[in-house]
């Protein structure tokens, strides 16, 4: 592998438009080593258009896109510093998962022997010999991740990476690509869902119409998933005035009837305010709006931006498409 200075992805005021249409604008966030960044957003968003001028397959109308400094065209060996899965890969159905490999390691300078070595390293050991015409969609993805990995790079960029595997196959992804992070490779991921990669990511970078929303850890992120605590009391209207006398933001009635919703206070707070002010509580429960719900505000502009430059959580420890 290179130097870990040599993976890190800087994304710089970057825009692209295509005729009248705005794919990217003015686009800024930086990925670093040691850790699964997922890239998020909307079908439409300008995942696959941001990655392709980070690989020099599209000209930027502004801005700069590079990988340890450089521009892809730059990089002295590019396929030994990116291995990349854009989109579906291409696959002669009649040439086998070894052959198939063999066929690319001329291209990228690798013995045939790595070949060998790759369809171990994702689980295609066993069937390196079957053609790839009978291989379910989740193998196909397993080889075309073992295709990005015959250069040992050390940044790796997969679309859709978890598309069509089973959830034995999701669990080993995950494994897999956090070994990959450990090692201290980049490893940037895109997908329209966050539920496809929660499990998978410790950083996200969500945009939605070609712009930066959201940049930071996970927990970052579910730190805007509006945490409060639900209330019944058996008078509803004396909790609340009681509560709000605690300086809390107290509202009635805002998710069911008779129900109240806190926000600013633990649950704990909460109960030890109602044994003061002599409250019998029905319920008391913690709940936010989950991931999800704060994922599809931010992508429809519900939420206030919240980009974080370089992933300032991430200095600390961790508590497609077209256009």
């Amino acid at each position: 592998m290179t130097d870990k200075n040599n993976g890190v992805i800087e994304i710089n005021n970057l825009t692209k438009h295509f005729g009248s249409v705005v794919a990217v604008n003015d686009l800024t966030f930086t990925v670093e080593p040691g850790h699964v960044t997922g890239f998020l957003g909307p079908n439409g968003a300008g995942k696959t258009t941001t990655l392709r001028m980070l690989l020099g397959l599209v000209r930027p109308t502004g801005g700069t896109a590079t990988i340890g400094g450089k521009a892809y065209p730059d990089l002295e060996a590019p396929m030994h510093q990116v291995g990349a899965a854009l989109e579906a890969a291409s696959f002669h159905p009649g040439r086998t998962a070894i052959n198939h490999l063999k066929m690319l390691a001329p291209i990228v300078r690798v013995p045939d022997s790595r070949a060998e070595e790759v369809l171990g390293l994702v689980g295609l050991a066993d069937v390196a010999s079957r053609r790839v015409g009978g291989f379910s969609l989740g193998m196909r993805q397993r080889l075309a991740l073992a295709a990005t990995l015959l250069g040992d790079p050390q940044v790796l960029l997969l679309d859709e990476p978890a598309n069509g595997l089973d959830p034995e196959g999701i669990a080993w992804l995950r494994q897999f690509l956090r070994m990959l992070a450990a090692e201290g490779r980049t490893v940037l991921i895109s997908s329209h869902m966050l539920s496809e990669v929660r499990q998978t990511v410790d950083e996200v970078v969500i945009i939605s119409r070609g712009e930066l929303v959201h940049a930071s850890s996970l927990k970052g992120l579910a730190k805007l998933a509006d945490p409060h605590v639900l209330v019944r009391a058996a008078d509803p209207q004396g909790a609340q005035q009681a509560f709000a006398s605690e300086n809390w933001d107290v509202r009635l009635g805002e998710k069911e009837p008779g129900q109240l919703t806190i926000r600013g206070a633990a649950a704990s707070d909460i109960g030890a305010a109602a044994l003061r002010h002599q409250i019998e509580l029905h319920e008391l429960a913690e709940a936010d709006e989950g991931l999800e719900a704060t994922f599809l505000k931010l992508v429809n502009g519900q939420h206030t931006a919240q980009p974080l430059s370089a992933f300032e959580t991430s200095a600390g420890s961790h508590e497609g498409e077209q256009l």
